[in-house]
């Protein structure tokens, strides 16, 4: 059973909404929780919930806001993100969960755990709706300044979190980009396209905004600016939308009537499009499992995180990032014996039978693209 650390004190509605959710995950998802902050306020917010489960609790005596800086919050010895970090480093956690700053969670990350050894920058992956199963963007926000092998290690470590944790068969990569012709982009995306083509990923070339969403591609790769704007871009027209629709259904009695007759097709739709069934965000990169949830999550939206985090651990996913970014290490030790496109197919070999290892009961939901 995974052991799943939670920073209690994590985001806008902490502690008690995180805990909330801590107890849904514990109750439905079969994982251990261990919840970090004060003892007597998480205590507190546990006594409102009686004949709830029993949640572990560890002590931590600062917490980090969210406007605080990562070189501020560094400097905190007892917060309770560097807590459960460090809990996690000892192996007395096997992941992190926090809708707490994400600055401050990737710098606390990265001080206290490093990154896998061949990772140049750990990134923030995203999840987000689609026609399909869902599609997954690397970087969504922590690399605003990236090189050509930055996007070359994130469509390898999206690869590999599309196919052993949503069950994707040899997932399709692409660049985001202003264009789908090859003379498009920047000198960034011309150059991490041809580092991409150069491998037996399943690279599809260049892709606009409008394929995030309509099963044309199943990885995004971008710089942690073009992703963040983009995602944040998604969020405004999902609310923007939300908006527009309430209001028409309140526009007259035929309009509300006609919303009572459509409302479960309608909530079946707003379950596919809610944040709160996405959970988080990994930090892939990462020697070990981080998930950052929005800030103003609900407490199914951390729910959501937790389970993601237990998907991340079940499947080993940093272990095959690692030996998948070894083979890569090891193909360009080779060019000059002609050897690197024989080690890409291994990788290759690697993400597809990855896709054939997910989570059983899944499946059912799961697209296999192989075949497409």
């Amino acid at each position: 059973m995974p052991k799943i650390a939670v920073d209690a004190m994590g985001g806008d509605r902490a502690p008690g909404v995180v805990i909330e959710g801590a107890l849904l995950a514990r109750q439905q998802l079969g994982v251990e929780i261990v919840l970090v902050g004060p003892p007597d306020i998480i205590a507190a917010e546990l006594a409102k919930h009686p004949g709830g489960p029993e949640i572990a609790i560890v002590s931590a005596s600062q917490m980090v806001p969210m406007q605080e800086s990562p070189s501020v919050a560094l400097r905190k010895k007892d917060s309770s993100m560097r807590v459960a970090f460090e809990m996690m480093k000892r192996g007395e956690a096997d992941a992190v969960v926090s809708a707490g700053n994400s600055g401050a969670m990737m710098a606390l990350g990265m001080f206290v755990m490093g990154t896998l050894s061949q990772v140049a920058r750990p990134a923030i992956l995203v999840v987000v709706p689609s026609l399909g199963k869902g599609t997954v963007i690397v970087d969504a926000g922590a690399n605003v300044d990236c090189k050509p092998k930055h996007l070359l290690q994130f469509g390898l470590m999206g690869s590999i979190y599309a196919a052993s944790v949503l069950g994707v068969t040899e997932p399709r990569v692409g660049v985001l980009s202003n264009g789908e012709e090859a003379s498009k982009g920047t000198e960034l995306t011309r150059a991490a396209s041809a580092l991409l083509s150069a491998t037996a990923l399943n690279y599809i070339g260049y892709v606009e905004g409008r394929d995030i969403f309509n099963d044309k591609v199943d990885v995004v790769v971008c710089d942690g600016f073009t992703g963040n704007v983009a995602l944040k871009t998604m969020e405004g027209v999902a609310s923007f939308a939300g908006e527009i629709l309430k209001g028409a259904f309140q526009n007259s009695l035929a309009s509300k009537v006609g919303y009572l007759m459509s409302r479960n097709s309608l909530r079946t739709a707003y379950r596919k499009l809610d944040y709160a069934e996405y959970g988080g965000a990994p930090l892939v990169g990462l020697d070990g499992v981080a998930i950052v949830a929005h800030g103003g999550s609900s407490p199914l939206a951390l729910r959501s995180a937790i389970r993601l985090a237990r998907d991340a651990v079940d499947h080993e996913m940093n272990r095959h990032i690692a030996q998948a970014l070894g083979e890569v290490e090891d193909a360009e030790g080779a060019k000059k014996d002609g050897l690197p496109r024989k080690l890409w197919e291994r990788v290759k070999s690697k993400i597809e039978s990855l896709a054939d290892k997910s989570e059983p009961g899944a499946g059912d939901d799961r697209r296999r693209r192989g075949g497409e």
